[in-house]
């Protein structure tokens, strides 16, 4: 089956809350796969294996996490964490890039970590970002409840939010009186189509909701 999300993995806490995430959304689907992304090669030919099979190992880890041993895993070199997941996401045609929330990040927020912040601003994929404490406090609970934050001129929010309520079983509330269990945003007006760029409004809400956010580029939804 063709891999449609990618989740940043390093194996801490806030991305073990990914990796919990990125199941969730992925749903019975077996289209999710692990990344971890090397900056260089380590100097002389025994550092380097020492370094591969940690990176490996650690993937490895995080397949055991799911239950699912098999799942793909990809080390990945780039200049950058957003670069790389960005050249192996292309490469592999997803379309979801889940990450975890910054380090110290209270529990039950939502605070994006420096890659998936350069991701969301000037990025050309969809970024999930999951509350501090995802893993342990979501547990079994299903996703009942998806918001959509719908620009009247990018229709894609609302179809994304569609697509992923069927596959969840769950249903789309766009009043703002309605408490989601995910929220899915647009990018701002004026952006260009195919960029992530969020609003200040954007920015506000999701420091301020307690549910993973999926943040959508420009003009541009994810099929789920």
């Amino acid at each position: 089956m063709p891999i449609e999300i990618i989740v940043s993995y390093d194996a801490s806490n806030m991305d073990q809350d990914a990796l919990a995430l990125g199941q969730v959304l992925a749903g019975e689907r077996n289209s999710l796969a692990l990344a971890y992304v090397r900056h260089a090669k380590e100097e002389g030919d025994e550092r380097e294996q020492l370094a591969a099979a940690d990176a490996a190992e650690l993937l490895d880890g995080g397949a055991r996490l799911l239950g699912q041993p098999d799942a793909p895993r990809f080390i990945v070199f780039g200049a950058s964490t957003p670069e790389g997941l960005s050249q192996l996401a292309t490469s592999e045609q997803a379309s979801l890039i889940v990450f975890g929330s910054e380090y110290r990040t209270a529990d039950g927020h939502v605070e994006p970590q420096s890659s998936a912040r350069r991701l969301l601003e000037g990025g050309r994929l969809a970024v999930a970002v999951a509350p501090a404490g995802f893993r342990e406090r979501n547990g079994n609970k299903k996703i009942k409840t998806i918001g959509a934050i719908t620009p009247e001129d990018d229709p894609c929010v609302k179809t994304t939010a569609e697509s992923l309520a069927m596959r969840l079983g769950a249903t789309v509330a766009t009043s703002p009186q309605v408490t989601p269990d995910l929220l899915v945003i647009g990018s701002k007006i004026g952006t260009r189509h195919g960029v992530v760029s969020m609003s200040a409004a954007g920015l506000y809400l999701m420091g301020t909701v307690h549910c993973p956010v999926l943040v959508l580029p420009r003009g541009i939804g994810v099929d789920f």
